[in-house]
């Protein structure tokens, strides 16, 4: 099984062009789309939804989504125990936190810092953050996420670089 995971792409449907293409081509290409939060417009969910399933969590700045998301989700996705929440907290003590939240997760997917993370915690789950393809903030370059699911495992984990949508600006003659 193929898992997009994306975060806080902030937009609606007046900036949806600013999502880079490849995220697009990549959630027709994944078999479904993990998004930790931030969404803050439907359209993005319903974008995403016209290429493949699509599980969301409320983000921060979800405000029109509240009550429509949830805040924790948990998925059974290719016999990989999956959870899913927008902020895990402060950086320190985040795995052992994250493991005792969610005892029974493979995996626990989260956003909200903008910092793409893939870390193996001892003895616990695989944290992912996504980072965004839309709002680097201190990063370097715009990420997403890619799983690979199969018998119970993660066979693949990894960050991508998706580009930025280019700007353009011209002047009236």
């Amino acid at each position: 099984m193929n898992v997009l995971v994306v975060s806080d792409t902030h937009l609606g449907p007046e900036t949806l062009d600013r999502m880079p293409p490849e995220v697009w081509d990549m959630a027709r290409e994944a078999d479904v789309v993990l998004h930790a939060g931030d969404v803050v417009h439907p359209a993005v969910l319903e974008e995403l939804g016209e290429r493949g399933p699509v599980h969301a969590v409320l983000g921060n700045n979800d405000h029109v989504l509240r009550g429509r998301l949830p805040e924790v989700l948990e998925l059974d996705l290719g016999g990989v125990r999956v959870a899913m929440i927008h902020d895990s907290g402060a950086t320190a003590g985040r795995g052992p936190r994250m493991q005792h939240r969610f005892p029974d997760a493979d995996v626990v997917v989260f956003g909200h810092s903008h910092d793409p993370l893939i870390e193996r915690t001892t003895g616990g789950p695989l944290l992912v953050n996504p980072g965004s393809p839309t709002q680097r903030r201190r990063q370097p370059v715009h990420t997403v996420a890619w799983l690979e699911l199969a018998d119970g495992r993660v066979d693949r984990a990894e960050l991508l670089e998706v580009g930025p949508v280019a700007r353009v600006s011209s002047t009236g003659s």
